[in-house]
C-alpha cells in the first residue's frame, strides 16, 4: 500500500461553505467528499482524448531526457 500524501488547498468562504454543505446533507466527512471529486475527475480526464494526446508527448519528452534513450 503506497502511503498516505496530506495536502493542503484553499477554498474561498463560498467553496467550503458549499462543501461543509454538501458534505452535512451527504452525510460523509468533507475529506470524503473531496477525494470523491477527485477520483471522479482524475477519471474523466483519463477519458478524454485531447488529454490522452497531451499525456503521450509529455511522456515522450520525459523519455528523451534518459540516458541512453533511441533517438
Amino acid at each position: 500500500m503506497k502511503p498516505i500524501k496530506a495536502m493542503t488547498i484553499r477554498l474561498s468562504a463560498q467553496q467550503s461553505e458549499e462543501l461543509d454543505t454538501v458534505a452535512a446533507v451527504d452525510g460523509r466527512p468533507v475529506s470524503q467528499v473531496i477525494r470523491s471529486a477527485i477520483a471522479d475527475h482524475i477519471e474523466v480526464r483519463k477519458q478524454d482524448a485531447a488529454f490522452q494526446d497531451m499525456l503521450r508527448e509529455r511522456i515522450q519528452r520525459a523519455q528523451r531526457m534518459l540516458p541512453n534513450h533511441n533517438r
